[in-house]
C-alpha cells in the first residue's frame, strides 16, 4: 500500500468538521512517521514518509469532497500505483464514534468522496472507515459531518484514536488488516455509550 489518502475539505473553516476525520489521520500519520512538508501537486498536497519501511505518499485532496477521485487519480497515473495499493481514510457514519474497520472495495454508502473515487479508479482499494456515529435521520446528515467536533470529543475519543490508528498503521500497509483493526482497538476501544450501529 503506497498512497494513503485522506478525504475532507479543504481550508481553515473545514478542519475540525466531522467529515474531516480523514484529513485529521494524515495530519497525525505525518506527525508519527516525519513527513517531509507537503507539496502542492496532484490537486492536492502530498508528502512522503517512511512506513513499515518503505516510501508512502500521504495526499490530501485540496479538490473539496465531491471531487476526491481527481486527486487520487493523478497521484495514482504519476507514480503507477494501482488501486489496490492504495488507502482511503474517511468518515464512516454506520459506525459508532471511534469504531475502526478496514476493508477492500464496496460501495460509496452515500460518501460523496468515495463515489467520486469509485466513478474514476473502480472500487478495488483499501478503506480505513472512522466511526463517526449517526445523527438519527437522513435530513440531519448533511449538518451533522459539515459540524465542527466539539472540544470535549476531540480530547475524549477523536485524537485518541487517530493516535492509535497512526502507531497501528504499519499492520495494515504490511499486510494485516485484522491486526491493524486489532491493534486499535486494543490501544482505543471505542467508547460503548456513543451513538452508532456497531
Amino acid at each position: 500500500m503506497r498512497l494513503i489518502v485522506g478525504l475532507g475539505n479543504p481550508g481553515s473553516k473545514y478542519a475540525r468538521n466531522r467529515h474531516n476525520i480523514g484529513f485529521m489521520a494524515i495530519a497525525a500519520l505525518a506527525r508519527r512517521y516525519g513527513a517531509a512538508a507537503p507539496r502542492s501537486r496532484f490537486k492536492g498536497e502530498i508528502a512522503e514518509a517512511t512506513i513499515a519501511g518503505e516510501r508512502r505518499f500521504l495526499l490530501l485532496p485540496q479538490t473539496f469532497m465531491n471531487l476526491s477521485g481527481e486527486a487520487v487519480q493523478a497521484a495514482m497515473a504519476f507514480y503507477k500505483i494501482r488501486p489496490e495499493e492504495i488507502v482511503i481514510i474517511h468518515d464512516e457514519l454506520d459506525l459508532r464514534p471511534g469504531k475502526v474497520r478496514v476493508k477492500r472495495g464496496g460501495g460509496a454508502a452515500g460518501h460523496n468522496g468515495l463515489r467520486s473515487i469509485d466513478a474514476l479508479i473502480g472500487q478495488d482499494y483499501w478503506r480505513v472507515r472512522l466511526g463517526i456515529g449517526h445523527p438519527g435521520s437522513k435530513e440531519l446528515v448533511l449538518p451533522y459531518v459539515l459540524q465542527n467536533f466539539p472540544t470535549d470529543e476531540m480530547r475524549e475519543w477523536v485524537e485518541p484514536m487517530l493516535d492509535a490508528v497512526a502507531e497501528s498503521f504499519p499492520l495494515l500497509i504490511s499486510g494485516a488488516p485484522d491486526a491493524f483493526m486489532s491493534e486499535v482497538a486494543r490501544l482505543f476501544p471505542a467508547p460503548e455509550a456513543m451513538a452508532g450501529k456497531e
